[in-house]
């Protein structure tokens, strides 16, 4: 009896974990960069992944993204023709920019999620700290909803994107990235309660 109990324990534990799909319509993917004496700003509007978490082990989350080059909009569509050429990330050669996760672990009320991140054909390990901010079930669906915020900075050189890096400081090399995602696991049926905050 002990051993059913202990092993029904565990598999309520394990049921907690979720796999959500990244709803593209309520998530954004935002960048800057330093432009003369301002800043440019743009966003990716063509992406899709998925999360896998748990708030029990935060540990074992798994992450998987990816984002389509050509979907690059920084409201000047010459600019955005420019900055998919050669001169910067070469969509036709490399298409996607990727993430995939291979470990996590919290840190104060952040989670950090580690993986490789690939961009213009070179592949290098980043550290996304992530803030959850929040989980619930959605009003229409009763499917699990979680939302999730980050920010990164990333160097253009370090992935070969680096035209202009040395024109008498016309556009910086850093990028700050800020990623707001809202995600979404399967329905189970007729809604039952709302979302809730962290």
């Amino acid at each position: 009896m002990l051993i059913a109990t202990c092993i029904a324990f565990l598999m309520a534990g394990s049921a907690l974990a979720e796999t959500y799909s990244i709803d593209k319509v309520h998530s954004s993917v935002a960048f800057s960069i330093r432009h003369l004496v301002s800043r440019t700003s743009g966003t990716f509007n063509d992406f899709a992944g998925t999360i896998e978490y748990d708030p029990a082990h935060p540990e074992k989350a798994q992450v998987e993204a990816t984002i389509q080059v050509s979907s690059i909009d920084t409201g000047n569509e010459k600019r955005d023709g420019h900055l998919k050429k050669a001169d910067f990330f070469d969509a036709a050669k490399y298409s996607t920019i990727t993430f995939k996760s291979t470990k996590a672990r919290k840190k104060g009320d952040q989670l950090l999620v580690t993986g490789d991140f690939t961009m213009h054909g070179v592949t290098k390990e980043v550290t996304l700290p992530v803030e959850v901010l929040g989980m619930g079930a959605h009003p229409r669906n009763n499917a699990p909803i979680a939302g999730f915020d980050s920010q990164i900075v990333l160097k253009r050189s370090d992935f070969g994107v680096n035209s202009w890096t040395d024109m008498a400081g016309v556009l910086g090399d850093e990028v700050k990235v800020s990623l707001t995602i809202e995600a979404m696991g399967k329905a189970k049926g007729k809604a039952k309660g709302k979302a809730k905050g962290k």
